[in-house]
Parts: C-alpha cells; structure tokens; sequence
C-alpha cells in the first residue's frame, strides 16, 4: 500500500509538472492523452477560451463508432495510432494545425509516443520531435604494432 501511495504521488506530480510547463511555455490548444489497460483517448482543449475554463475542441477514443470498428481491442499501439490519426484529421477539419503535446505523466513511449507520430504523420504540428542521440563511434586509428624483425640469424 505504501509503494502504490508514493507511486501515485509522484505520478500526480509528474502530471502537474508536465500540464504547468505545457500552459506556461505555449499559446497553442493542448493535445491532451489518457490511457486506460482497455482503450486511449485523446483531446484538444483550449485553456484560454472562455472565464470559465477550458473547452474541448476536438476528440477522439478507441470508443468511437468509427475507430471501434476498425480495432479489435483498444489497449495497444495499433489503436493508438488510429487514434492518432481520427484525431488529426478532426482537428484539421476545424481548422486547428498547432497543438501543444500533453502527455500527463505517462512517458513518450509505447502508445503515447504511437499516438503523437500519428498525428503528426496526418498533418498536425505538435512541435519538433526530438532527436535520438547520437553514438559515438568507436576509435579505430589505433597505432599498429609493427612485427618483431629477426636480428639474429
């Protein structure tokens, strides 16, 4: 019990941290995730648009007659990615292009990661998609040893 409390804790702090910087550092909508064992959703919602609050734009889950159908379960990269991309093609029918990528306290990875590169491939601008690092390669000029000549003969 005491590990699934700390887990939480910090999930809940991850979470705040994660929306915080993505309303601070953005006047862009949100793209906001959640993901359940079963299905994912996903939303665009406008912080700034009215006194009362947010509002969501755009929506989209593995719950929705049009992606159910094509999915046999909900709770892996495939639906995500179709998710992904029913939401893209919504929000550019609204008219929406630039979104900024909230993805709670999950990491960018697996479904969430599947998701966003699926909006992005459709056309939605989630912002620059971050490099892998680059390996060094490994140091091959190493001085070669020249062999032992037989002085003696």
């Amino acid at each position: 019990m005491k590990r699934e409390k700390r887990l939480n804790k910090q999930r809940r702090r991850r979470r705040l941290r994660v929306r915080n910087a993505v309303k601070r550092n953005s006047t862009r909508p949100r793209l906001s995730v959640f993901r359940s064992h079963k299905h994912m959703y996903a939303q665009i919602i406008d912080d700034d648009a009215d006194e009362k609050g947010c509002r969501t734009l755009v929506a989209a889950s593995t719950l929705d007659k049009d992606v159910r159908g094509q999915i046999a379960y909900g709770g892996n990269c495939e639906a995500a990615r179709l998710v992904g991309k029913t939401l893209a093609e919504r929000a550019l029918q609204a008219e929406i292009r630039k979104v900024a990528f909230d993805r709670r306290e999950y990491k960018y990875h697996g479904r969430v990661a599947a998701l966003a590169d699926a909006a992005r491939d459709v056309g939605l601008d989630l912002g620059p998609k971050k490099a892998e690092p680059v390996k060094p390669e490994p140091k091959t000029d190493k001085k070669k040893k020249k062999p032992k000549s037989k002085a003696k003969q």
